[in-house]
């Protein structure tokens, strides 16, 4: 199995740990985390060993894949910038898929990405790097997902919707067919997506309407 190094030690990697020992084809190494205060505690029996300052040296040892352990609630991700730096490295960013996800065989899945339980790509969309579908999510047929987006638990993403890359769809929002969502914007928890969404905003409420701008 591939010995897999996670960046990142907090309720997210726990949840990632576990769908990657389900896949059965990596095995956790060892957690990094910046918070000095978890440094040789465990998570879910895997040992944190120190902040990311170890990455280099966990690479020279041969240790070539890491998965990314920070979840992303909104923008100005730390997730993505972890991303960015750790592929820097050298590192492979290893995908998690939990076995009871269903992907179409045509679906397209980029490298890096996390897939929970129960969550549904279906036919011919595509996937981006670094992207979290959360658990129960839905993204319908022919989506385009950007890299480092963050499709939240129990969100509905009906057919042909477009979502910019680095954007946060929240907990239980729904998007209309066909609908463009722009870079680095977010969608509140609950809302209704009935228009197409521009860069860098968030948008609320039924139907989704824009709350404020947003500087990335």
């Amino acid at each position: 199995m591939t010995e897999v190094i996670g960046v990142g030690a907090g309720g997210h990697a726990r949840v990632v740990i576990e769908i990657l020992q389900l896949q059965g084809q990596h095995v956790v190494v060892g957690l990094l985390d910046a918070r000095k205060d978890k440094v040789g505690s465990e998570v879910v029996g895997v040992r944190v060993l120190g902040d990311d300052a170890l990455l280099p040296e966990l690479h020279d040892r041969g240790i070539h894949h890491a998965f990314i352990g920070l979840g992303t609630v909104g923008i100005k991700s730390q997730r993505r910038q972890l991303c960015e730096k750790v592929s820097s490295l050298g590192f492979q960013i290893v995908s998690a898929v939990h076995p009871s996800a269903y992907i179409s065989r045509s679906a397209e899945i980029g490298e890096g990405a996390t897939v929970m339980a129960a969550a549904v790509i279906n036919t011919s969309s595509r996937i981006g790097d670094n992207v979290i579908v959360n658990t129960g999510a839905i993204i319908e047929h022919d989506c385009v997902i950007g890299s480092h987006v963050h499709v939240a638990t129990g969100a509905c993403l009906s057919g042909t919707v477009s979502v910019g890359t680095g954007t946060h769809i929240g907990t239980g929002a729904v998007v209309r067919q066909g609908i463009s969502i722009g870079e680095n914007s977010v969608v509140a928890a609950g809302a209704v997506v009935v228009h197409d969404v521009p860069d860098n905003v968030v948008v609320m409420g039924v139907p989704a309407k824009i709350y404020k701008k947003v500087e990335v």
